[in-house]
């Protein structure tokens, strides 16, 4: 195999990689859940309460775009957690969105999987 033909199998496996990396990062698409009727969901600027408010997705809103997540325990780690682990867990797990023109983070536990478009 020449040197050329090695390094297209490497960028046709780098991005097969990819691919699956992806596809295990979870859902492609996110509907709100857990956010009260005269309640929005905040966006903020950064994976954080403190962050900047950039934006609100509506109570019932779906088909939130997920660009990935960060903080939640791996299912290994979730299965050894007690039960107060799990619920303090879930404060720590954000997810980057973007939703009708508006991209920055909400809180993951505020999210549930959805179909797409």
């Amino acid at each position: 195999m020449t040197k050329f033909s090695r390094s297209i199998v490497g960028v046709m496996l780098a991005g097969l990689v990819t691919a699956v990396v992806a596809e295990a990062d979870g859902p492609d698409y996110f509907a709100v859940t857990g956010v009260a009727a005269d309640d929005v969901l905040n966006v903020r600027a950064g994976p954080s309460a403190r962050s900047q408010k950039t934006g609100e997705i509506p109570h019932d809103g779906r088909r939130v775009r997920n660009l990935g997540c960060q903080g939640a325990p791996s299912f290994a780690e979730w299965e050894r957690m007690t039960e107060s682990e799990r619920k303090d867990s879930a404060k720590h797990h954000w997810c980057r969105i973007s939703y009708e023109g508006t991209e920055g983070w909400v809180a993951g536990r505020y999210l549930r999987e959805d179909s797409g478009p």
